[in-house]
């Protein structure tokens, strides 16, 4: 069972993710302190979101992975050994917990409705017709990418992840993160070719 240890320290602020100190949060989590366990939380929710829906492409199990990611981390803490990045580990957390969905699920096929989570995964700031297009493009193009591909563009351009990061969450060499983004390439680019793009 679950103990919580009230804790003194005053409530962190919400603020973007460069802004905070995961690793202060994080020996905050250790010592069983709610308010830096939501801070986390609310750190994490919207990229957990982005790359469990990229790599697992159903959006009915996000939400379920995403607690299950997040409870790992509340629970066991202490697990992260200072080896990586935080993000890396809590990246390695989730993509092991949707390669397990994806399985259980036997690779049954979803179609996934964009616009109802246009929302979550756009970019504010772009051009929304651009934006829209060009997300549109997207998603038919990783969906012809198997996920340990589709993982690889995702934390590569969208996390700005280090191949060396990205070796370490999908628990396999470095080479081979490099062999899967040189295969995705050629795929996405034939896909582009045939689309007249």
């Amino acid at each position: 069972m679950l103990r919580l240890v009230r804790n003194q320290t005053p409530p962190i602020p919400d603020k973007t993710a460069t802004e905070v100190d995961e690793y202060a949060l994080l020996q905050r989590i250790v010592e069983g302190d709610t308010l830096a366990f939501e801070t986390f939380y609310k750190l994490y929710y919207p990229r957990l979101f982005r790359f469990i829906l990229r790599i697992t492409r159903q959006p009915d199990h996000i939400e379920e992975l995403i607690q299950e990611t997040l409870l790992l981390i509340w629970e066991k803490p202490e697990r992260f050994n200072h080896s990586s990045k935080i993000s890396t580990w809590v990246f390695g957390i989730a993509y092991r917990k949707a390669l397990k969905s994806m399985s259980r699920a036997a690779r049954s096929s979803n179609n996934l409705d964009v616009d109802e989570y246009g929302e979550t995964i756009a970019d504010p700031l772009a051009n929304l017709a651009e934006n829209t297009e060009t997300q549109d493009w997207l998603n038919c193009a990783l969906d012809i990418l198997p996920a340990d591909q589709r993982a690889v563009i995702e934390l590569t351009f969208y996390h700005g992840l280090p191949y060396q990061e990205i070796a370490k969450i999908l628990d396999c060499p470095e080479n081979t993160i490099k062999t899967r983004m040189f295969h995705a390439r050629k795929k996405l680019q034939a896909f582009a070719e045939a689309k007249g793009n």
